[in-house]
């Protein structure tokens, strides 16, 4: 499916209807886009609609928050490393284990990571304000 957000806030809305549409248990949602593109906005949307406590930043620099709730949300930003072996590293297939939604900034970083169970959403800037969103693997209706 494909949205197009004239706003951050329109941006998060999308992100807090997806986040209601998920399965109970563990999924993971990959994340692709230019710097800018708007995903770390969609993942404070993810946030809102799981009712997790806690305020969402870009986990650049700690690879990965954790924000626990009605639903708990493990953010990580893949910005920095080099392969999914890296992110094995830190306990990728624990985070996957523990049941929450894993949000993965920067995917295409990691490509090995994944199984192809995850739902994709790809962010485009189109200008200042707009985004083009598609999201692959979940059904919004």
């Amino acid at each position: 499916m494909e949205f197009i957000s004239h706003s951050e806030a329109e941006t998060e809305a999308l992100g807090e209807k997806l986040a209601r549409s998920l399965p109970e248990r563990g999924v993971v949602i990959a994340m692709y886009g230019e710097l800018g593109a708007g995903k770390t906005a969609f993942v404070r949307g993810l946030a809102r609609g799981l009712e997790v406590d806690g305020t969402v930043t870009s986990p650049t620099f700690t690879i990965v928050n954790e924000l626990y709730g009605k639903r708990d949300l493990f953010h990580f930003d893949m910005y920095r490393l080099g392969s999914a072996d890296e992110l094995f590293d830190i306990g990728w297939e624990d985070y996957l284990d523990r049941g929450g939604v894993c949000a993965v900034e920067w995917s295409e970083n990691v490509p090995g990571a994944f199984d192809g169970s995850e739902i994709r959403v790809s962010m485009e800037k189109c200008s200042d304000s707009t985004r083009k969103i598609t999201i692959e693997g979940a059904d919004l209706c």
